[in-house]
């Protein structure tokens, strides 16, 4: 069930970063891969700064916040404003 849980908030995660940082989703597959290492970035960062994300709705939060990092990022590197 954890891992259901898992691709459902990582998809949730990759598809509300995608229409913050670009105004559309990725694609489903595409969506929760940006989650999921969205979770996974904000688990670090949210650690780094000595904060807990607990429950759906703090490991959904995190997760968003790691993808728009993420995507963030990736923007910066392909050279995109």
């Amino acid at each position: 069930m954890g891992l259901l849980w898992g691709l459902i908030i990582g998809g949730l995660a990759g598809w509300i970063a995608g229409n913050l940082m670009k105004g559309q989703g990725f694609g489903l597959l595409g969506n929760i891969a940006v989650g999921l290492v969205g979770g996974f970035l904000g688990g670090l960062v949210f650690r780094l700064l000595g904060l807990a994300a607990t429950g759906i709705i703090g490991s959904l939060v995190m997760s968003v916040v790691g993808a728009v990092l993420l995507l963030f990022i990736v923007g910066k590197i392909k050279g995109r404003r």
